[in-house]
């Protein structure tokens, strides 16, 4: 075959250190931009971008030639630089979840990325972040799961 072709969706997330509040409200679109831009550049296509003070949802198509670690590690590392460039000392927490999609369900998944700020009136980022591992059958220690 000479050509390749792909499907890798993939929903990443990833927190503010100790998950703290350090995102305000009004830089959250802007931060989005930049992520895309990021994206972007590295042929990364982003289908959904959401979040809230403590953490960013990506919806992406992993291109064939980028490993997911290198991808989250550059969108991480850059968007870090640009907050802290904007006046905030700034932090990612250093890991992140990766959770495969299936072609069938993106519709869903970006509604609920898109919807975050709705979804967090009524659970906590722990709480959210918990489901997903349960649903996607990610095994994890509770014990260690949110330390630093």
């Amino acid at each position: 075959m000479p050509q390749t072709y792909s499907a890798n969706f993939i929903h990443c997330v990833f927190s503010t250190k100790d998950r703290r509040s350090l995102i305000p409200a009004d830089l959250n679109e802007k931060l989005y931009a930049y992520l895309l831009g990021i994206a972007k550049n590295l042929r990364i296509t982003v289908l959904a971008v959401g979040g809230t003070a403590n953490h960013v949802h990506l919806l992406i198509a992993l291109p064939p030639t980028l490993p997911l670690a290198e991808a989250i590690q550059k969108l991480k590392a850059n968007s870090s630089r640009w907050i802290t460039q904007n006046g905030i000392p700034f932090e990612w927490q250093k890991g992140y979840g990766a959770f495969s999609v299936s072609p069938s369900l993106l519709n869903t998944v970006q509604t609920y990325i898109r919807h975050q700020p709705e979804h967090h009136r009524r659970r906590s980022f722990e709480e959210e972040f918990l489901i997903l591992l349960r649903k996607c059958g990610v095994a994890f220690d509770a014990d260690h799961l949110f330390a630093a």
